[in-house]
């Protein structure tokens, strides 16, 4: 990952996490429940977006362009899918599961950071 937008994408995985731990420890005074329903939408979020990042920005050859858009679509359905499997997996195994706080918290650490990346980003170039 030498590229410049692989940086980029490297940096708001980062922010991503910070983020939801942050997320995590503010949703502790509301219960168990609710803290466990933030770090698993906050971590499914990474762990979709890490999965993208790791599946789009591995080497790649510049001649090849549609292999590379393959690529991009191949890794965008494969997050959907864990998305999807990680989130089942959660209603299935946790019973005091809340959507608001699991859904929030995932919504919150996927617009967020990338919000803050950008910002930041426009101020040191």
């Amino acid at each position: 990952m030498q590229q410049p937008n692989a940086l980029q994408a490297r940096k708001i995985l980062k922010i991503q996490s910070i983020f939801g731990l942050i997320l995590t420890i503010i949703a502790l005074p509301f219960g168990s429940p609710v803290a466990i329903s933030v770090l698993i939408g906050a971590g499914t979020c990474w762990l979709a977006n890490a999965l993208l990042v790791a599946w789009v920005f591995r080497a790649y050859r510049a001649q090849a362009l549609e292999r590379l858009v393959l690529r991009f679509y191949s890794a965008e359905v494969a997050k959907i899918a864990l998305i999807l499997v990680l989130f089942g997996a959660a209603f299935v195994i946790y019973d005091d599961l809340n959507m608001p706080a699991l859904l929030g918290a995932y919504f919150l650490v996927q617009v967020i950071p990338t919000l803050i990346a950008a910002r930041t980003g426009s101020r040191t170039q």
